[in-house]
């Protein structure tokens, strides 16, 4: 379907979702985050996609932040609640995509864009990249996760620095706390992530998507709840055809040829 404000484009079993406001620093509109949870819905849906790439159009950016005329309108607690709630579910659905979801930080990565970014699988930032949680200079708080993802992907510390903070960190120091996988040198990022991409693009589908929501699901609950989520998730993976096509395939020293099935 056609979008304003993002890019949906396929290459082979690979799609590369573009936020596409250049201008603004790719800033998250409300059409804007409605239009990725469209591009996500539909990526979710097309059997011919193994994984997704989300980046920002043009160098400075990946996303920069809400569009701070639209925070500025915001008429009260109910429109500010349902405001986050929306992108929050849209952050949710990127989460808890059956299939990897790489980001490709090309810039700043700040306030939405940080937390657009720490709710893919994965994230590999240019060695250009900034990354922050700046809400706190504007008077508000991060409210697509920043509160919740962060502490989870960097520990409470280093979450209530740089929420309490509004500091901006460079590719290194979120290498070095976790908040991103891998930094490359600019040029090498979008080659980096397809390549990543079409790697876990070639595994089974189905194991995927059962890793996926075994890490998901398990980070929030004790140890004993989780590997009981790992025990049903490895049940569900035992009993496909994939299954019986990886392990012949292993034991007949050819590759796989999985159907998600």
């Amino acid at each position: 379907m056609p979008y304003e404000n993002v890019l949906v484009e396929r290459e082979g079993n690979i799609a590369i979702l573009t936020i596409n406001r250049p201008k603004l620093l790719n800033a998250l509109n409300d059409a804007t985050v409605a239009e990725i949870g469209a591009a996500i819905d539909e990526l979710g849906a097309d059997p011919n996609v193994g994984a997704v790439i989300i980046t920002g159009a043009g160098e400075r950016a990946f996303v920069s932040g809400a569009d701070i005329n639209e925070l500025r309108a915001m008429s009260g607690a109910p429109q500010a609640e349902a405001k986050v709630a929306a992108s929050q579910a849209v952050c949710n659905k990127v989460e808890r995509l059956p299939k990897p979801v790489i980001a490709a930080i090309n810039g700043f990565a700040l306030g939405g864009g940080c937390e657009l970014a720490m709710s893919c699988d994965i994230r590999i930032a240019a060695d250009s990249a900034r990354l922050g949680q700046p809400e706190i200079n504007l008077g508000i708080i991060p409210g697509m996760g920043g509160t919740q993802r962060l502490p989870r992907l960097v520990g409470k510390g280093w979450a209530k620095y740089l929420d309490l903070s509004g500091e901006f960190i460079d590719a290194d120091t979120a290498l070095r706390i976790g908040l991103v996988e891998k930094v490359v040198p600019a040029a090498e990022l979008l080659t980096a992530a397809k390549d990543l991409a079409g790697k876990l693009a070639s595994k089974a589908p189905l194991a995927v998507a059962a890793v996926k929501k075994a890490i998901n699901d398990g980070m929030e609950v004790d140890l004993d709840r989780g590997l009981a989520i790992e025990a049903a998730q490895f049940a569900i993976a035992s009993v496909t055809e994939d299954r019986v096509e990886g392990t012949s395939a292993f034991l007949e020293k050819r590759k796989p040829r999985w159907k998600g099935k």
